[in-house]
């Protein structure tokens, strides 16, 4: 129980002078703050058409035209089937595809895997990842998320905070009804485990910001934990001050059916115990399983496999990998 309590007050004295609103980083003050320093947004996209065009418009539009703070947009196509990769060249985004960047390597699937094929193809010291299926997205998403790095040297790593209503199938938004894989696996796991990353409100949300040098040194989970992955990783490399989160207000977006976030909560499980293993507290002479028997409501039953492969820090690749 002392434990427990000195980690819980760590989270409390942590949480004030580390966590902040959008509003508090507006983009004229954050313009004199960036000097020389270089900003990429990467944009991880899927079959994203409805969506990724508007959000690659209003960050040319308010972040680089408007105002200088942003270098480059980088959407990642993931091997699309629509019209992604059109829309978001169309809207001024640098398109690359996810199998095409570093292409000397074997192919992987996965969210993960398009985040670090997007931070090797991009050149800003600090980077920006963004989800592609934003219904609600503002400028101010990117802008809130640079602030702590660009006025506080010492910060390596921001996490957005927001509230994520549901919406339901007649488009009716109902609050605090997104975010099941959060609050029923994610937060648990960490709150067990990882206790002084307890204050952070959406460590599976997508939008995050980091300077180059550290998420270069750590590997990214090539599936749905890379999130996690990297916020455990993170707390180990740089630890919890150099760390912090911004309140973006609301982020609406799609969701997806109960047996995705399913087979999402187990690949979120075997990335905690990857990471608990590697850190030598835990120790098993026999790996957990990665298939996940899931019944339809018609009883049908399907094996889905739910195995999470890893990349490694691009900085422990050899120059002519990245080149």
């Amino acid at each position: 129980m002392e434990t427990d309590l000195r980690a819980l007050a760590k989270v409390q004295e942590w949480y004030g002078p580390h966590s902040s609103v959008a509003a508090e980083w507006p983009v004229d003050a954050l313009l004199l703050a960036k000097g020389r320093a270089t900003v990429s947004v990467i944009l991880p996209a899927r079959d994203e058409e409805r969506t990724v065009g508007d959000i690659v418009a209003v960050i040319r539009r308010d972040l680089i035209e408007r105002a200088p703070l942003v270098d480059e947009i980088i959407v990642v196509d993931s091997n699309s089937t629509d019209t992604t990769a059109a829309r978001a060249a169309a809207a001024g985004a640098r398109v690359v595809a996810q199998d095409a960047v570093l292409a000397h390597l074997p192919p992987l699937t996965g969210k993960g895997e398009a985040l670090w094929k997007g931070l090797a193809a991009s050149g800003g010291e600090l980077i920006v990842f963004v989800d592609a299926d934003l219904r609600n997205f503002s400028a101010h998403f990117v802008s809130g998320l640079l602030g702590p790095l660009l006025v506080d040297q010492r910060i390596q790593f921001v996490k957005a905070a927001y509230e994520r209503p549901f919406t339901g199938a007649d488009g009716v938004l109902s609050r605090g009804g997104g975010g099941r894989v959060t609050e029923l696996v994610a937060r648990p796991l960490l709150n067990m485990f990882w206790p002084e990353l307890a204050g952070f409100v959406q460590p599976l949300g997508g939008e995050y910001a980091a300077r180059r040098e550290a998420l270069e040194k750590v590997p990214f989970v090539t599936e749905y934990g890379v999130e996690f992955g990297l916020l455990v990783d993170l707390l180990e490399l740089v630890g919890l001050d150099a760390m912090a989160q911004v309140d973006l207000g609301v982020r609406v977006h799609g969701h997806q059916a109960m047996p995705a976030l399913g087979r999402m909560a187990g690949q979120i499980m075997l990335t905690a115990w990857s990471r608990l293993e590697r850190q030598g507290r835990v120790l098993s002479a026999i790996p957990p399983e990665h298939r996940l028997l899931q019944f339809g409501l018609d009883g049908q039953a399907d094996l889905v496999d739910m195995a999470v492969a890893e990349r490694p820090p691009l900085a422990s690749l050899a120059i002519e990998d990245v080149a």
